[in-house]
């Protein structure tokens, strides 16, 4: 008697796994639109309302990821002969599932619903510069996103369960273990460059106002390649990016004495939208067609940031525009020394310059990690950060909002900040890997980003989620992570500025 192939199970239930994830990466997508609007456009009063909307669109989200079919579907295709490209969404999907299906969607309503209320309560307690106003959600956020590592895996460590969801196959350990060289080296080479002679004009001081920063940022992200197609740009208190490769968003803010910092900010979140414009636009909604990680994002905007809008060639290039919308007269070394100054007095992370914001960061991993482990009061937090402030950089925040007030994002979660630092180091592999094949200064010294762009489309962005961290790394870079790049072009660079 004639019987079904199995084949045709097995491309059942792929067929159906494919769809829902497309169906949670759409979802997704309209939940990062609706962010991004109470971030940019939305009126105060609406942040009760947006929470309960972002809450009902999680909650969704999650039911139709733990719905027991999917599970039902992962487990026929298990061990079954799927081709590479079926392999990667099921890898994917299945590490999503086996996480969220542990998590009750009441938790998650509950958690959602918080975070978004946070982000008022955040700004209300910078504004006044009151830590006291913001522990108690704090405190709240803490058991919540504790609670879902619990249920997650209770053998583990629940802030290693939490630095998962952003880095799922980078150990925590090798992170830390980046830290303690980036600890050796960086302090000292901080140290030199504070007990140095080096004095450095400042070319773009002055008074501009909003309308002509923006006229400006807007010229410098066009000319680098951004898609406005498929973007735009807008202002936020905290810049960011959000959106897939057709809609990829991007945000800046202004300082009036000091325009540097909207023009690097712009072009740092300019390399988180590359990488979106970079990924496959027939893979959209599959995790081919969607980013690595947290750190590896990170490392496409720190990339523009600082290997491209630090460079003198990049100054070369942009010191005659960048004059003319200012009204400056900046020489194209002038502007380089003046973007690359060393501010060990600065309190600020997103202000930090290139060297000691490493040491924000992990001050920020090191407080964070004793508050999630219950070694720190919320009361304490405050006190904590100014201690290892002024252990790390040798200054003391003057209120809270210089202090621990000065980011979002615990109002998002916690175990994130690690991958700022884990881009910065990616970032110089990939400079130095790209510059044996390209002549990456000569081309930004002409305005000729398309080749950057398309080597790291072609290394990186193409990619999607194909491969784990460290193997996308290795077929990118040749080797694996080594913050070993990173120093020695800080050595390089800052000693030829500072003539150490």
């Amino acid at each position: 008697m004639a019987t079904e192939p199995p084949e045709a199970s097995e491309t059942d239930a792929y067929e159906a796994l494919e769809e829902r994830t497309k169906r949670l990466s759409y979802l997704g997508d309209a939940r990062g639109v609706l962010a991004w609007d109470q971030r940019v456009m939305m009126p105060e009063g609406g942040a009760p309302a947006r929470g309960k909307q972002l809450s009902a669109l999680s909650t969704v989200s999650h039911d139709l990821l733990t719905d027991d079919e999917v599970g039902e579907w992962l487990d026929e295709l298990y061990g079954r002969d799927l081709d590479a490209d079926q392999q990667v969404l099921v890898r994917e999907l299945r590490r999503r599932y086996d996480r969220s299906d542990r998590v009750p969607s009441d938790l998650v309503a509950e958690l959602t619903e918080t975070q978004s209320d946070a982000q008022q309560v955040w700004e209300d307690a910078k504004a006044d510069a009151d830590f006291s106003q913001f522990a108690p959600t704090l405190d709240d956020l803490r058991e919540l996103h504790v609670e879902r590592a619990r249920h997650i895996d209770d053998t583990a460590d629940p802030y290693a369960v939490m630095f998962e969801d952003g880095e799922p196959y980078l150990p925590l350990e090798r992170v830390e273990e980046i830290f303690d060289t980036l600890r050796a080296e960086l302090v000292p080479l901080i140290a030199g460059i504070k007990d140095s002679d080096a004095e450095f004009t400042s070319p773009f001081a002055g008074d501009y106002d909003d309308d002509t920063q923006m006229e400006l940022c807007r010229e410098i992200v066009d000319r680098l390649g951004y898609d406005w197609d498929r973007g735009r740009l807008d202002t936020a208190p905290h810049p960011f990016m959000v959106g897939p490769q057709f809609d990829a968003r991007i945000t800046t803010r202004f300082k009036s004495d000091d325009p540097v910092d909207a023009m690097l900010s712009t072009i740092h979140e300019f390399g988180h939208a590359s990488y979106q414009h970079g990924l496959r636009d027939d893979a959209y909604g599959l995790p081919l067609g969607q980013s690595r990680s947290s750190g590896v994002h990170e490392s496409q905007s720190r990339f523009w940031e600082n290997h491209v809008g630090r460079t003198e060639a990049f100054w070369e290039y942009a010191a005659p525009f960048v004059n003319e919308h200012l009204g400056t007269d900046a020489a194209p070394r002038e502007a380089y020394e003046a973007v690359n100054r060393i501010y060990p007095d600065n309190c600020i992370r997103v202000e930090a310059d290139e060297l000691t914001y490493h040491m924000h960061i992990i001050l920020r991993s090191d407080v964070e990690k004793a508050f999630v482990g219950g070694d720190l009061a919320v009361e304490d937090v405050p006190e904590r950060w100014n201690d290892l402030m002024e252990e790390y950089l040798g200054v003391r925040p003057a209120d809270d909002a210089a202090g621990c007030l000065q980011d979002i994002h615990w109002t998002g979660g916690f175990a994130s900040f690690q991958n700022y630092t884990v881009g910065s180091v990616l970032a110089a592999q990939l400079d130095a890997t790209m510059r044996e094949d390209l002549d990456v200064d000569g081309l930004v010294c002409e305005g000729e980003f398309a080749p950057i762009r398309e080597w790291l489309t072609e290394h990186v962005h193409s990619h999607g989620q194909r491969y784990t961290t460290d193997e996308l790394i290795e077929v990118a870079t040749g080797e694996p992570l080594t913050a070993d790049y990173f120093v020695d072009y800080a050595r390089e660079k800052f000693g030829d500025i500072y003539d150490l």
